[in-house]
């Protein structure tokens, strides 16, 4: 406990940074409302364990310094919005598609998509994101664990995880639930233009910033 004492302040500032990140909607969020409404919560469930695994990632390679390399080379940071972007637009055309004949909704969905596909996807969407790229270089700014011994490094990393887990598992609980699932069945169309519409604007706007 000795060893914690001196980190705890930092710590709790990158947490609460990053609580910002996980709960604030994004194209995490909006992956996970097509995701939970199509297919259900247990594949969105799923889908939000490979974004907080991505997130973890995004984690230890910020704390190697891989994260403050990118933010200080120009190429590298544009190569990585660029396969976002593309990413993106990916998430967009699958929308799209779906918004031209709309998937059927129902109590017991058995078109879900395979666990690895599911997992890839969540994982994919977060450690392309320059958001939450930025989101760890901010929290890598704080030295939260600077010199901190291996324990707490552990506990600072798993503590990251499950934080990351719990928004996006909260997320997958809410939007798969009955009443949005029903407005979904009934609207399914839009909603599905309105996903395609946010991935493609959110590609755009990664292709375009400088």
């Amino acid at each position: 406990m000795s060893d914690l004492a001196p980190f705890l302040p930092g710590i709790l500032t990158a947490y609460a940074i990053l609580l910002v990140g996980a709960s604030s909607p994004g194209p995490a969020v909006a992956m996970l409302l097509g995701i939970s409404t199509a297919q259900g919560r247990g594949p969105a469930m799923i889908a939000g364990f490979g974004i907080a695994c991505g997130s973890v990632t995004l984690n230890i390679l910020t704390m190697l310094g891989v994260g403050l390399l990118l933010s200080q080379t120009a190429w590298a940071m544009q190569a990585l919005r660029i396969a976002g972007a593309a990413y993106l637009i990916w998430l967009a055309w699958g929308a799209f598609r779906k918004a031209r004949h709309p998937p059927q909704v129902q109590a017991v969905c058995n078109g879900a998509q395979p666990v690895p596909a599911l997992f890839l996807k969540g994982y994919l969407i977060q450690v392309l994101n320059p958001k939450a790229v930025g989101f760890w270089i901010a929290i890598a700014a704080v030295g939260a664990v600077n010199g901190a011994p291996a324990p707490v490094i552990a506990g600072f990393v798993v503590g990251a995880f499950a934080i990351s887990f719990a928004m996006h598992a909260a997320w997958a609980l809410v939007l798969s639930s009955r009443p949005v699932r029903a407005a979904y069945a009934g609207g399914r169309r839009w909603i599905e233009a309105g996903l395609g519409s946010v991935f493609t604007l959110a590609a755009l706007k990664l292709a375009m910033t400088r």
